[in-house]
């Protein structure tokens, strides 16, 4: 008999009944840190006060109207994203898809409303994910993926991650914009290189495309800057948000520049529940926290420990690991082949530590914003031994 909650997952056998900061206790009081944080999602960590209050507080008075009316919640956090970002103009849904999703209709209609409807083709990446829908998927253009769904949507051209001379060879007469991850999360933990996204800045403004940028896994402070673009100087058209700008509360935002919002008329893209009164209080909270002095500061500097430490155990562990990737509080450790990432992760969890497996044979981790750096030092520790599990003669000695 099928489950009444549809197998779409294979879900580890944990359930966990409650959380604090880094940490999550199941009903039998086992204790672990969670170094995974909900895919990047609980940005803040568990059971943070303010946003738990906010969040309360909110529900207690109204949680949804539908945007038919004025939701002061949204405009005031719309307001903010714009004074903290290079948007002019932000839109509010519930997700990482949904915002990719909306994201690549602003610019097809962009170039639409220019004149030029021949132009809806995004030059991609080999190795991206920008979500489930059907058009997320086909910008994403992975086979496995896609199997069973159909035809693809058109208008997604793909290209080696990185290749500039690939991304002008693609560029023609249909295309209208370049869609990147500054940091390919599911695909490996792969950062672009700050000089690529310059020459895509560049080439896009050559060609009048538009830069659009996935910033779902990569935003709201994992990097160690607001936003992962910035640490390259530049700024794009559009750009989609999701994950930690809700604090683990479903939210998902388009931000814009004006020449873009501008076209997004009544009518022409909407959503339910998207922007609503308790979304937008617990995007509000996060900001409040996230945006406080010095606490991007602080997400730098306990990264950097944090990198440090993953290159020291891959040297420690040269069976094992073959180096570290990524940027931020967002690290990918790249495994031999001799050792799969899920045998990694599982390992990791008989240590008491939640990760999350990635492309390419990565496990990545991407603990919440507000890790200190002994918890760090505890998850090294954890890791370390969960290597140990996995090199042959360090295993036969643990097992004795």
């Amino acid at each position: 008999m099928i489950p009444a909650l549809m197998p779409t997952y294979n879900r580890a056998d944990l359930a966990f009944e409650r959380g604090e900061g880094a940490w999550l206790w199941t009903a039998d009081q086992r204790r672990f840190l969670d170094f995974g944080s909900g895919i990047a999602t609980t940005s803040i960590g568990h059971g943070q006060p303010h946003l738990v209050r906010t969040i309360a507080e909110q529900a207690a008075k109204v949680m949804h109207v539908s945007n038919l009316y004025r939701v002061p919640q949204a405009e005031r956090l719309a307001a903010r994203h714009v004074e903290a970002s290079f948007a002019d103009s932000v839109f509010f849904c519930n997700s990482g898809a949904e915002a990719n999703e909306g994201m690549i209709k602003a610019v097809r209609k962009y170039h639409a409303e220019n004149g030029h409807p021949e132009k809806f083709h995004l030059i991609c990446f080999e190795g991206a994910f920008h979500g489930r829908t059907l058009a997320t998927l086909s910008a994403t253009g992975n086979e496995k993926y896609l199997a069973g769904f159909g035809p693809p949507v058109q208008g997604f051209d793909h290209v080696p991650f990185g290749n500039m001379n690939a991304v002008r060879d693609a560029i023609g007469p249909h295309t209208a914009g370049i869609m990147i991850e500054p940091i390919q999360g599911e695909g490996g933990v792969r950062p672009a290189d700050l000089r690529f996204l310059q020459e895509l800045r560049a080439v896009c403004d050559e060609f009048g495309l538009l830069l659009a940028l996935d910033e779902v896994q990569t935003g709201m402070g994992r990097s160690g800057k607001l936003w992962a673009h910035q640490w390259a100087g530049i700024e794009p058209d559009v750009m989609s948000s999701a994950k930690g700008i809700g604090g683990g509360f479903p939210l998902g935002a388009i931000l814009a520049k004006e020449h873009v919002a501008k076209h997004l008329k009544p009518g022409t893209h909407g959503t339910t529940y998207g922007g609503n009164p308790l979304a937008c209080a617990a995007g509000n909270a996060v900001l409040d926290v996230v945006l406080a002095p010095g606490f991007l500061e602080q997400v730098d500097r306990v990264a950097r420990h944090l990198w440090r430490g993953m290159n020291d155990l891959a040297a420690r562990h040269p069976t094992v690991a073959s180096g570290v990737r990524g940027a931020g509080l967002l690290v990918g450790l790249q495994l031999t082949p001799a050792v799969a990432n899920g045998d990694f992760q599982a390992a990791a969890v008989d240590e008491g530590l939640l990760t999350v497996a990635a492309g390419q044979n990565v496990l990545r981790v991407a603990p919440p914003l507000i890790v200190t750096e002994a918890e760090v030092d505890a998850a090294l520790e954890m890791l370390d031994r969960a290597a140990r599990r996995l090199t042959p003669a360090d295993a036969k000695a643990m097992a004795k």
